[in-house]
């Protein structure tokens, strides 16, 4: 049986009403190299911009032209990793280092571009720096792997949770998924389980077959024709 499961982030999409603002910052003071600036595929008037964390994990970025820029503290954004948001929204995004000695040379390089830093923090399986993005953003750069669940997993969360202890084993490990040759088929909408908005205009493109979707909905010709 296979152990299927995302092994990280290809990229997070992020939006933005200043897609050089954002490009600016992520390049110069993070250090992450621009990778593609283009229309967004299949959405009237939109850019979208990549940065590469590394070969396989990417942050991205959407400006789509009726974007909110009016920030909401509390609501639309947290601004620090401690403060309440809007649920489903991005409390902080926490970007990986491989060494400690990493970690104090991104607060570093962030400082010299004249940002505050707060930290090093030593969280036990992690330690962390912690600033401010454009528009915002409320950032961490983390050093740390390999979570052992049973020193991490407190018995007193998990009740106010309100998770048993047999669905704390299904979760500490999900069952296994072996795929077969035959796809599984789309199942009807069910309005009492997540679904992208609005469902409406989605359910004809959700009940097209997957090799329809393939064809029509593809684009891979990229902006920029280098021979």
């Amino acid at each position: 049986m296979s152990t299927l499961h995302p092994r990280g982030v290809n990229h997070l999409a992020l939006s933005t009403g200043d897609m050089k603002a954002q490009l600016g910052f992520w390049c110069d003071v993070l250090g992450c190299p621009l990778k593609a600036l283009y229309w967004m595929h299949g959405v009237e008037g939109t850019y979208h911009g990549f940065v590469e964390l590394s070969a396989d994990s990417y942050v991205a970025f959407v400006q789509h032209p009726d974007n909110n820029t009016n920030i909401e503290w509390g609501v639309s954004h947290a601004g620090s990793p401690g403060n309440p948001v809007t649920v489903g929204a991005m409390q902080h995004v926490a970007l990986h280092v491989d060494t400690f000695d990493e970690l104090l040379a991104m607060r570093d390089r962030i400082r010299d571009r004249n940002m505050q830093v707060w930290g090093p923090v030593d969280h036990g399986f992690i330690q962390s720096i912690y600033f401010a993005g454009p528009e915002g953003l409320s950032l961490e750069v983390a050093t740390g792997s390999d979570i052992p669940a049973e020193s991490w997993i407190d018995p007193e969360v998990q009740g106010l949770c309100a998770i048993s202890a047999d669905e704390l084993e299904a979760m500490k490990h999900p069952a296994p998924f072996e795929s077969s040759s035959e796809p599984v088929p789309q199942p009807d909408f069910d309005s009492a389980l997540p679904h992208m908005q609005p469902p409406g205009r989605w359910k004809a493109t959700m009940d097209m077959p997957d090799d329809v979707v393939w064809r029509e909905a593809s684009e891979t010709t990229p902006p920029v024709d280098i021979g």
